[in-house]
This record gives structure tokens, C-alpha cells and sequence, in this order.
């Protein structure tokens, strides 16, 4: 097999934001679930993106999880390579973001690079090197209360200076319109600085496009889904790749679940509106700490329920509580801890016949696509900007939408399973 585009994910609803955005713009597209197996039959592709739970490991864990990945990428000859984070540049001082671009570009023997989570469809936009989420700057957004990487610093140049030794620039907005090749001489410019890293501007698509084609030749581009709407052109017009290509994607029926464990704003609002309309169980952490066996609770509860009608399982909960439980339970045991419970209710979920399971939240998607042994998906068609549903490649055959616990539509939950 030989790539055109190899990428590597930090999470998994990331991956498949990023899949929906290259599926779109042409690319046929294969997500992979962890650093592949040998001997594992991946469907021909142009894209094949790697899928990993790095995002909120420690530094060193995320680096080396990322060159493995990277790794199995370069052997099946990518051309270029792709490094993809949340559009709210989820990190914290001690990264993942800077530290493993660092080591790839190390691995590859490149000395530059970008970063630009933009995603304007989903109203992040970067402008004079601050990230918006909306009209709101980031560290006024929700995302200040993330559980795990509350971000507080909206200078991406600053936030990404605090993660790495080398020099961080920016190309800013006044540039960005010129085009294509002012942006390059921009980007040239920056490298015989000594700079490493350059941070790009951008508030629209065409935007987008645009930093796209300037980075044709880049061996190792970095940024959310956004960035690499324009990737897919350059291998048009170098006769690499045919426009248009769709794969054939399989129907699948079954009994249908939504899991939700992401505790975002956005992700809030759907499951109070689910709620009013289906039946729903929500998990305790506490009890969970207290010993309980949640799991085989929330699965008796499910058992007599299971049917192509949604029912929702659930541990979404405002910042005030989840910090209330943090404070009794440690940031890190607390996440974890439901996590595991999640993994084990999807499990036991699909044992008793669930087909269809739409995943809110990325760590929460992690868990359970880790407990289903999933290895592969085909992307399909796309739900809400950035999710898109997807198909196992793998026995049995599931329908998975693994949501960002930030995107979609309030009525998200309840409209997802009309499009499949």
C-alpha cells in the first residue's frame, strides 16, 4: 500500500472530524484505532488516519504513542504527513501539542512546521495568533472549565511557546489574504529566522484553501480538521488522486444507544434535550467510587430497553459538578474511573445486540472503542459539521458516530440516527 496522506490523531472523535473534512474534499479514507496491528487488512485508501488516545497522557507517554504511529504511517509510503489536535488547541504547559510535533519533525529530519486549529464552520477562528470560539475569546469560552485541559490562554503562540524550546512565529491575517504564495514567502521567511514553529492566522474556508496550497510541499503540517480542508487539492492538481471519490459504505440496523461523557456546554444541551423524548440512565461517579458495579446497573437497566429507538446512558454533568466530585476524587482517578465504566457498559451493550452507538466526548469514545476491540473505520456520511458517521471494519458490523463533546447541533442525538 502506498498513502498520499498519513495522519495522526490525538483522540478519536478528532480522527473522525478530521475524516469527515478529507472525505468531503475527495479522499477516500480509512481511520485506524490505535497504532495498527501486523497483519491487520486495511481497505485501499488515500488517507489513512491513525487514531490515538494521547491527548491528555502524560508528555512523554503522547510522544511515544504519536512516533509509532508515525512510524507504521511512513512505511506505507505517505507522502506527507499530518499531526491533528482539537480546535481548541487542547493542551496544557507541559503540552501534548509542542512536544510531539517536536519529535516529529525530529523523526523525519524536517526543522519547520505550522499549527492552525481553525475551524470556521464550527466558529473557531484564529486572528493576530488568538484563538475565538465564536465571538468569544477561548479563555472566555466554555472551554476554560474543560475538566482536563482547561484552557485559559488564548495566545496560541504563547501556549505553544510554554511547550517547546524552540522558537514560536506567526503569520497573521494581513498575509493570509494575499494568497497562496505570499504565505509561502511568509513561511520561508520565518524558517531562515531560526523560527520552527509558525502559528497561522485564518477566519474563513478560503482561508483555509489557501493555507492549504502553501503547504504542498511541507513534510509535516500540524492542525485541527480545518487545516487540512486544503490538502486534498495539491494532489489533484498532481495528478495523484481523482476528484470526487466516494467509498461504498455498508447500512447497518440494530438496537441504538447514545453514550455521553463529555461535560461541555454543547454536550449538555443534548442530553437535556434527549431527555424530555427518551429514557435515560445516568452514571454516578460516586457510586462508582463507592464500589458499586455501575456497569452491569446501567446494562440491566438498558437490557429491557434495547430497541432502534435511542435510549441514553449518560455521566454529563455542569463544571460545579464535575469539580465537586474532582475534589473528592483527583482529576485524573475521576476521569478514568468512568471511563472504564463506559468501556464495560459498551461491551456489554453490543454483546446483547446494540448495532448503532453515537459517543459524545473524546475520551469517552476512546474507552469504549477500546473496550469493542474496533480496529478500523470507514467514514460516512457526515451528521453535523465535523461528525460524520462511521462503519467498523471489523465483526460485528457497528455503526459508530463518535462526537467532540463541543460540536453538534442541540438536537444532535435525536437526528443522528435519521441519517443512518
Amino acid at each position: 500500500m502506498s498513502i498520499l496522506l498519513g495522519c495522526v490523531a490525538d483522540d478519536f472523535t478528532g480522527a473522525t472530524d478530521l475524516a469527515n473534512t478529507l472525505v468531503k474534499a475527495g479522499m477516500r479514507t480509512v481511520q485506524l484505532l490505535g497504532v495498527p496491528r501486523k497483519g491487520l487488512k486495511v481497505p485501499e485508501a488515500d488517507c489513512i488516519i491513525v487514531a490515538l488516545k494521547s491527548r491528555s497522557n502524560p508528555a512523554a507517554e503522547a510522544v511515544t504513542m504519536s512516533l509509532a504511529a508515525l512510524d507504521w504511517l511512513r512505511q506505507q509510503g505517505a507522502r506527507q504527513l499530518y499531526f491533528k489536535y482539537c480546535s481548541t488547541f487542547d493542551s496544557t504547559d507541559k503540552g501534548n501539542i509542542g512536544p510531539v510535533a517536536d519529535a516529529m519533525l525530529d523523526a523525519i529530519g524536517a526543522d519547520f512546521t505550522v499549527f492552525n486549529p481553525s475551524f470556521p464552520t464550527n466558529k473557531r477562528t484564529v486572528y493576530k495568533g488568538y484563538l475565538f470560539v465564536g465571538d468569544e475569546l477561548l479563555s472566555e469560552s466554555g472551554m476554560r472549565h474543560h475538566p482536563l485541559t482547561p484552557m485559559t490562554d488564548p495566545s496560541l503562540v504563547r501556549v505553544l511557546q510554554r511547550q517547546t524550546r524552540h522558537k514560536v512565529g506567526l503569520v497573521q491575517y494581513s498575509t493570509i489574504v494575499k494568497g497562496a504564495a505570499a504565505i509561502r514567502t511568509a513561511l520561508d521567511d520565518l524558517r531562515k529566522q531560526g523560527i520552527r514553529h509558525a502559528v497561522l492566522d485564518s477566519i474563513t474556508d478560503d482561508h483555509l484553501m489557501m493555507l492549504g496550497e502553501a503547504c504542498a510541499d511541507m513534510k509535516l503540517v500540524t492542525g485541527g480538521s480545518g487545516m487540512a480542508m486544503g490538502l486534498p487539492a495539491n494532489f489533484i492538481r498532481q495528478g495523484l488522486m481523482k476528484s470526487g471519490q466516494r467509498a461504498t459504505l455498508p447500512k447497518v440496523t440494530g438496537a441504538t444507544v447514545v453514550i455521553a461523557g463529555s461535560c461541555s456546554v454543547a454536550t449538555q444541551g443534548q442530553v437535556a434535550l434527549m431527555k424530555k423524548d427518551h429514557e435515560a440512565y445516568e452514571l454516578a461517579p460516586m457510586a462508582i467510587a463507592a464500589g458499586r458495579d455501575v456497569a452491569q446497573e446501567a446494562l440491566d437497566w438498558a437490557s429491557t430497553r434495547l430497541s432502534e429507538k435511542p435510549i441514553l446512558i449518560y455521566s454529563t454533568a455542569t463544571p460545579e459538578q464535575v469539580q465537586a466530585v474532582q475534589d473528592k476524587l483527583g482529576r485524573e482517578h475521576a476521569g478514568s474511573m468512568v471511563e472504564e465504566t463506559f468501556g464495560k457498559i459498551a461491551k456489554g451493550l453490543v454483546a446483547k445486540g446494540a448495532r448503532r452507538l453515537l459517543v459524545a466526548g473524546g475520551e469517552t469514545a476512546g474507552a469504549v472503542v477500546g473496550a469493542l476491540g474496533v480496529e478500523g473505520l470507514a467514514i460516512g456520511p457526515e451528521i453535523d459539521p465535523g461528525v460524520p458517521w462511521t462503519f467498523s471494519i471489523s465483526e460485528p458490523p457497528l455503526a459508530l458516530a463518535l462526537k467532540s463533546g463541543n460540536f453538534g447541533t442541540p438536537d444532535f442525538f435525536t437526528k443522528a440516527f435519521k441519517l443512518q
